[in-house]
Order: structure tokens, then sequence, then C-alpha cells
């Protein structure tokens, strides 16, 4: 299909995008790299009528770390964190998840601002930044607002970016010590959403005990699940196989998927619990390294 007619403005500034949402209302639509948004319109599920473009503002794509934080511009794109050295070096779990995203075509375009304020469950960031614990900044005409990943999703395609606001960074915790991420999605096609997805985080002291553990679940709940039982297992323990076991004995209890094309309920589950012991080895095996 092709979508319904609409304005097209292409801003140079943060302050100039702001302004023209606030004068088109709720009929406006931020563009990043449209690769969630274009579709919709096509399908005629979103039907803006004016498209803000904020491709041209500078200053919204980097990766660096400052002030104890692995900083992510909003319009980063993902084959930019694909290459980036300081991901490469510390930060794996990106290059486990970016490379199962789509195709190359759309890592080109495709931003992890765009990736989060979409707001699917099915995507796959969310879940990474659950684990890493990440915070999100919003910027609007009266300053910037930090929002935490827990905070940010508030249902289907909805998050805590408000009408005239826009997301401009993603900020983490800055990876130290013994630290380890990994994730991995089950698909039925290259570059198709997640029939279940699991990106852990895992840091451990000079013992071997485990002193933070972060698990993001994908698109087996209504919104991006964080896995609390199996982070509160894994903390203070000494991350031995019975306790890999039951942490993701308990992903798969908690977590809630709807039964599709993809698979029925059990085996979603199954797959939870599956991919949840192989990417905590993975993660831990990362940190002692």
């Amino acid at each position: 299909m092709i979508a319904e007619n609409f304005n097209y403005d292409a801003p140079t500034s943060l302050e100039e995008a702001i302004a023209l949402l606030h004068q088109y209302g709720d009929d406006a639509k931020i563009l990043a790299g449209g690769h969630s948004l274009i579709p919709m319109m096509k399908l005629r599920f979103a039907s803006p009528t004016h498209l803000i473009d904020i491709n041209n503002i500078p200053g919204l794509s980097y990766v660096k770390e400052e002030d104890g934080y692995l900083k992510i511009g909003a319009m980063t794109k993902e084959v930019e964190v694909e290459e980036s050295e300081i991901i490469h070096a510390k930060y794996q779990i990106f290059m486990d998840a970016t490379k199962l995203i789509a195709d190359p075509q759309v890592r080109n375009f495709g931003t992890l601002g765009g990736n989060l304020a979409h707001g699917d469950a099915a995507n796959d960031h969310p879940a990474v930044m659950i684990a890493l614990g990440a915070e999100v900044e919003i910027t609007s005409k009266d300053g910037k607002r930090t929002v935490g990943i827990d905070d940010f999703f508030h249902g289907f395609y909805t998050t805590a970016v408000e009408h005239g606001e826009v997301l401009t960074e993603i900020r983490i915790p800055a990876a130290s010590g013994n630290y380890g991420s990994a994730y991995h999605k089950a698909e039925r096609k290259v570059g198709d959403y997640a029939t279940a997805g699991v990106a852990a985080m895992i840091q451990i002291d000079d013992q071997g005990r485990c002193t933070k553990a972060g698990i993001g679940l994908t698109n087996v709940s209504p919104l991006p699940f964080r896995a609390k039982r199996s982070e509160a297992v894994l903390v203070g323990s000494d991350l031995s196989e019975a306790v890999i076991a039951q942490a993701a004995q308990y992903a798969a209890e908690d977590c809630s998927p709807s039964e599709d094309l993809r698979g029925n309920v059990e085996y979603k589950r199954h797959l939870v619990g599956v991919i949840t012991k192989r990417m905590l080895n993975k993660a831990i095996s990362r940190a002692k390294k």
C-alpha cells in the first residue's frame, strides 16, 4: 500500500524540531531512521499529516564514554554501533544484537533512538537496555529530563516521550571490573522479529561472586520485560550451574508470551529458559576474560 499524503519538514536544529512539533500538534511524527514508522504508514496503521525529519540536526550521533556512562546519541545508526571501537572492546552485547537486527540496509539507516522510541516489545534494543540498566534523556522546550529504562515503556507503541519532546540520548552505566554481557534471539528466519530473546549482563568480583546482574526479555510480554526474580537469585551467588538453571527457570515462568504464528506459549517459555541459560553463561565467560 501507499501512505496517505503528508507534509515534510527537515529542521536543522533541535529547537526548530520541537517548535514544529508544537506547531503541528498531535498530527506530527518525528522521522529518525524511518524503518518502523514508514512501514506502518504504508499499512495505514499510522497516518501522520506532518513528518519532521531530524536527520539534519547535528550532534545527535555519537558513541562515547563520559562521566561514568556509555553515551549513545539518539540518531546513532546501528552500523555506527556495530563499528564502534568502544563497543567492540567493552560492550559486546551490542555486537550480538546489531547483527540480528533486520539486514545491512536497515542497519545503515535505522537508529537506536528510533528503535527505543517506537516502543515495541518485539524490538531488540529494549531488552538490551533493560539488562544494562540504561536511562534515556528526553528534550523539550523546557529543557532535558532523564527517565530510567524501567519507567520508559508505558504500553504498546507508547513510551515516556510525550508530545513536543524528542529522545536525544541513551546513557548506560560504564562497564568496569569483571563485566560481561550477551544477547541472542530465536527467529524463524534471518532478520525476523524474535520468537523469544534474552539480554544478559553480569558483573563479578575477584572471588567469582556476582555483584550485579541484569536480564531483559524480548517479545515474550506486552512490554519489554525485566526478569527480576532471575536477577535476584544471581546477585550474591557463586553463579553455579544450579543458580543459573534457577535463574533461567524463573525467567521462563515469569514472562507472559502469547500464542502466534511463531509458536505457542509453552514453546516460547521453553525458549526463554534455554536462551537465558546460554546468555548467562556467555556473559559470565566474557566477564571472566
